[in-house]
């Protein structure tokens, strides 16, 4: 008799040194990252689901389309209602799928994974992603190639949950490379205004705030690199100063802060999701992607411990 399957899936180690990753098959997931037995991920057990959509891959949209429905060139999309509280379709087409490994070394690993035409999304679009360890870190890349026959907007954005180290996320503090703060409806997160500018009040993150009696499910914007840097740079910092940071190529403008009381196993975790667009772009058009035919995407971030 096989064994059973766990819920997200076979699971795949890569290693570099000390520093230590596994990926689910379902979802493609980040399950864990640590270095010298230190997490700088949160984890979750294999036979769970992940949860609070852990280490998620986003595609090809982040976050919301409010009631699932948008166009493309004039023709009214309806997408299944993956948040059927909030009348809303969320996080994209590839949360529960298998995806496939193509590479797979001692320090990395590629897994491919189709977006068919199906109804709502009418272009077929091929994705891959791979997560590779070396002495900096961990580098998440991204793929996405247009399959079809027209051009299709799209965003790309992941959920992963940073943890610095051993600290206790109350402890920590938290940074932001973000100048703006999208306001949402508290009842289906969905935006009803234009991005605000932050201007060092409770929800300004630059110089950094501890998360103590923080709560947040809020999507920020603006986010681009410092003066002189490529990247964007976000990050959590225990109070010795060590912790964990997540950096992104300029494209991920936006990130999604959500504090989750109820991590299993962690009780109070927080998730950094980096997004190319803000929640409901597909009907905003709010810093959409656009393949033509035959048209390939490639960007990247990661975590770096220091």
């Amino acid at each position: 008799m096989n064994d059973p399957v766990a819920a997200t899936g076979r699971q795949f180690e890569i290693v570099h040194g000390a520093a230590r990753a596994v990926v689910t098959e379902v979802g493609a997931a980040l399950r864990s990252y640590d270095v010298d037995g230190v997490a700088y991920s949160e984890t979750y057990d294999a036979d769970e689901r992940p949860p609070g959509g852990a280490g998620a891959v986003l595609v090809p949209w982040p976050n919301r389309v409010a009631d699932g429905t948008w166009t493309l060139e004039r023709e009214p999309q309806q997408l299944a209602l993956t948040e059927p509280e909030r009348h809303n379709a969320i996080h994209g087409l590839l949360r529960h799928t298998a995806w496939t490994v193509v590479e797979h070394a001692e320090s990395t690993i590629v897994l491919h994974a189709m977006v068919p035409a199906q109804p709502g999304w009418p272009v077929p679009l091929l994705t891959s992603i791979g997560y590779a360890l070396d002495d900096a870190g961990l580098t998440v890349t991204h793929t996405v190639e247009n399959l079809g026959k027209r051009a299709v907007p799209f965003g790309v954005g992941v959920h992963p949950y940073p943890r610095a180290g051993l600290a206790e996320t109350d402890d920590c503090t938290l940074r932001l490379a973000a100048a703006t703060v999208l306001p949402v409806d508290p009842e289906r997160l969905l935006p009803v205004r234009p991005p605000r500018a932050l201007e060092g009040d409770e929800q300004d993150f630059r110089r950094g705030r501890r998360l103590a009696g923080v709560l947040l499910d809020t999507a920020f914007g603006g986010a681009v690199p410092a003066p002189g840097d490529s990247l964007v740079r976000h990050s959590l910092t225990d109070p010795s100063g060590h912790g964990v940071e997540l950096w992104a190529d300029p494209v991920f403008k936006w990130v999604q802060v959500y504090t989750n009381d109820e991590f299993p196993g962690r009780g109070r975790a927080v998730a950094i999701e980096p997004m190319t667009c803000p929640p409901d772009a597909l009907n905003s058009g709010t810093d959409l992607i656009t393949l033509a035919p035959g048209e390939d995407w490639i960007a990247q971030w990661g975590l770096r411990p220091f």
